[in-house]
């Protein structure tokens, strides 16, 4: 069976639990947020980081939903997990109505 990666792992941050880049920049709210854990069969939000505020692009943290979704969606592990879950890939607002409901 073919793992699929987190963002962390694609992107190579290092800001999951324990990675290389935690203590100097924290710990990415996407590899802590359970309420998402398995969407696009990812761990946390790994899979469905877009949506989660205060994760790292392009060596800067980002704010929230509004104000980098459309960076987000030019992003390759977006396209990625878009083509891997082609059939079943959980849109934005589906994702957003889950953060906001659990």
């Amino acid at each position: 069976m073919d793992t699929k990666q987190n963002c962390w792992e694609f992107l190579n941050c290092g800001r999951e639990p324990e990675g290389n880049n935690a203590l100097e920049l924290g710990i990415c709210p996407a590899a802590i947020e359970t309420r998402l854990d398995g969407v696009h069969d990812g761990k946390n939000a790994g899979r469905a980081c877009w949506v989660v505020a205060g994760t790292l692009c392009n060596d800067e943290i980002q704010g929230v939903f509004a104000q980098k979704y459309h960076a987000c969606t030019a992003c390759d592990f977006y396209k990625k997990v878009q083509k891997e879950n082609f059939h079943n890939f959980q849109v934005s607002f589906t994702l957003l109505k889950k953060l906001r409901e659990a």
